[in-house]
């Protein structure tokens, strides 16, 4: 998973061997605590919907 500002530059990742819920919340909680604010907006790419 990959974070990216709005000029499209890499914020945070994570690599995990699943890209599951629990994945999702913990790169979540990460990228968050490390920008100290909350995003606008959030963009998903649809795989964890499948």
């Amino acid at each position: 998973m990959r974070a990216v500002d709005k000029a499209g530059k890499t914020v945070d990742f994570l690599l995990r061997a699943k890209r599951d819920v629990a994945a999702a919340k913990a790169f979540f909680r990460r990228a968050f605590a490390s920008q100290g604010r909350l995003p606008r907006k959030i963009t998903l790419d649809g795989y964890l919907l499948n």
